[in-house]
């Protein structure tokens, strides 16, 4: 599964050749979520703040997210993503 960023100790990785709907694990100390790059729906446990952080990101690098997405699936690795400053 590879990292496409890291911003304050949260990762943020896509599975190859995963399944729909878009999305990406992200990952906070032993906090894990499955967030939907569509719609922002989120499954598992992630603190409000790194929540707020990631939807922070991810407004920023929607367009990327979604062709991280698609090489991912095809089976190719994804192109690292600027992380939040």
């Amino acid at each position: 599964m590879p990292t496409v960023s890291e911003f304050f100790g949260i990762t943020i990785k896509i599975t190859y050749l995963d399944h729909n709907p878009p999305h990406f694990h992200a990952y906070y100390g032993e906090q894990k979520a499955i967030i939907e790059i569509e719609n922002g729906r989120v499954k598992g446990y992630m603190s409000e703040r790194a929540i707020r952080l990631i939807f922070e990101w991810m407004e920023m690098h929607r367009k990327e997210l979604k062709e991280a997405w698609r090489k991912a699936k095809n089976g190719e690795k994804p192109s690292k993503i600027e992380p939040l400053r």
